[in-house]
């Protein structure tokens, strides 16, 4: 008992380091957007902050449209996860409860799809969309990804586990496969499609390649763009603090968003649970 006592003990503390690591940088990152020009930025000495200012954030302000790109990427985020979430799980519907000539095939080409990487259809991609004119439009950075391979083939695998029956007993007591689809299976797979949501959501907020290569007007760029496009050098010296505050910017939200996502997920597992 007292070696299992032990051992816990030695796992939770070399976790909470763990977590102290982790944590660190954005510590520094949010210490350093508060701190006035002068101050020292490196070093431990950087988390000591003599008079806090928010005036890196106005500067910040004043270098790139923010609100602006805030609305692109929640936009882009927030809509392109629902869709996502929507159309990924309408085909694990269909590839978990339906029974069609070449579902085996069709499923098996499109897990060989997740072995090629998305910047390896860029250009074609970028063709197609500069064809149908969605070039600086926020639409290409929802449309392209409306529904990927690796989406499809875990909501896939979780709907397998569950029963057959359940959907037979709905279609005997007259419901459309559309309303089993949205009042039977998408109530039992909460779990998944918060977890599925979650991963979506950092990946939509986090994405910086496919709006650099969609999008050219800074009033289109998303927030991850326009801070990474920061002026390097302010006068003399790289202006650090406005650069990491709008890294704070970028960061917090998406820690925000993951955590309601984490949330989600552990009441709907409970839901679940109570339900069965």
């Amino acid at each position: 008992m007292k070696g299992n006592t032990r051992s816990s003990l030695i796992v939770n503390i070399f976790m909470i380091i763990v977590v102290l690591v982790c944590l660190f940088p954005v510590l520094w990152m949010c210490a350093i957007a508060v701190k006035p020009v002068g101050e020292p930025v490196s070093g431990f000495n950087a988390l000591t902050i003599g008079s806090p200012t928010l005036s890196n954030f106005s500067r910040l302000f004043e270098l790139i449209p923010v609100m602006h790109n805030l609305f692109n990427s929640a936009f882009t985020t927030i809509l392109g996860t629902i869709t996502t979430l929507f159309f990924c799980a309408l085909a694990g519907f269909a590839f978990a409860k339906y029974r069609f000539p070449g579902r085996a095939k069709l499923f098996a080409f499109v897990i060989a799809t997740m072995a090629i990487s998305a910047e390896a259809g860029a250009i074609p991609l970028f063709i197609i969309m500069r064809k149908i004119g969605l070039i600086n439009s926020l639409w290409s950075l929802v449309i392209p990804r409306i529904a990927t391979a690796v989406g499809i083939f875990y909501l896939t695998q979780y709907m397998l586990d569950v029963p057959d029956e359940l959907v037979e007993a709905a279609r005997i007591d007259g419901y459309h496969d559309f309303n089993i689809f949205l009042k039977i299976i998408c109530p039992v797979i909460k779990p998944a499609l918060a977890s599925w949501a979650s991963l979506t959501l950092i990946a939509r907020w986090n994405d910086y390649f496919f709006p650099l290569l969609f999008l050219n007007k800074t009033d289109k760029y998303t927030l991850m763009v326009s801070v990474s496009l920061l002026p390097i050098s302010d006068g003399l010296a790289t202006p650090w603090q406005v650069i990491l505050a709008g890294c704070t910017l970028v960061i917090i939200p998406a820690i925000i968003l993951y955590l309601l996502m984490q949330l989600m997920q552990k009441s709907g597992s409970f839901a679940g649970a109570v339900k069965g």
